[in-house]
């Protein structure tokens, strides 16, 4: 067994991303893949550590360039001055998205018909977007996500859902889940909610502690989580 991990360049109209290929080439042949989508701190080693993870299911890990040039801002000001343009123009977020996608279904060894995406944080919240754009994907993983819908046109969404939340996340209230819970009921899709008692935001990030409880690991939460994620994704790409 042989795990390949590269950069993968690609563009959004005149914006160059660089994504993060990761899979085993033991057998080459057209594998699933799961598109990761970065938390507001950009393409960072959390994100590749998930591609290896994905890769060694036997399955393609896609990490995608939201930010473009594979930006990593550091501090709180520089990471909210860099998310929050993109969260606020959820058409521009969007075409930023579909362009990873169209590049990850370029690459020869990707089975096109079995596509999946997941993200964390802002993540959750593009990994949404994508199944919000109606494509045709699998399944789409929300891990502490930002929930709320973007103003724009309702298509049917086809992949199935899960949103792992922890449920004293200030960052996505009951409220928000609510809002979301009716959107995806009136939409129809195949959906499922996995709300986590006495856990707030960032519970997948191990080491994660604001100190002032609204970022904080769980392990077991994030194992359970984790653990839901590849089971639905491992249905769904088996399904015919």
């Amino acid at each position: 067994m042989a795990i390949i991990e590269q950069s993968i360049q690609y563009f959004d109209q005149d914006k160059r991303c660089i994504g993060h290929l990761v899979y085993d080439d033991t057998f080459y042949k057209k594998k699933p893949c799961v598109l990761i989508n970065h938390a507001w701190g950009g393409l960072d080693q959390f994100s590749k550590n998930k591609a290896l993870e994905i890769s060694k299911h036997g399955y393609i890990g896609f990490c995608l360039d939201n930010y473009g040039e594979g930006y990593e801002p550091i501090s709180l000001e520089e990471k909210q001055n860099t998310m929050t343009p993109l969260k606020e123009d959820r058409g521009k977020l969007l075409n930023r998205l579909l362009a990873g996608v169209e590049k990850a279904k370029s690459i020869d060894i990707v089975d096109i018909e079995n596509i999946a995406t997941l993200g964390f944080c802002f993540g959750g919240l593009c990994a949404l977007d994508i199944a919000r754009s109606g494509i045709d994907i699998k399944a789409a993983v929300s891990f502490h996500g930002l929930l709320d819908a973007p103003n724009l046109s309702k298509n049917k969404i086809k992949a199935k859902i899960l949103i792992a939340h922890g449920w004293n996340d200030p960052m996505a209230t009951p409220k928000d889940v609510l809002s979301l819970s009716k959107e995806l009921t009136e939409d129809g899709c195949d959906w499922q909610l996995h709300a986590y008692g006495q856990t707030t935001h960032a519970f997948m990030v191990p080491g994660a502690d604001s100190g002032d409880g609204v970022l904080k690991h769980s392990m077991i939460n994030e194992k359970r989580a984790w653990h839901s994620a590849l089971e639905l994704i491992k249905s769904s790409f088996n399904e015919k």
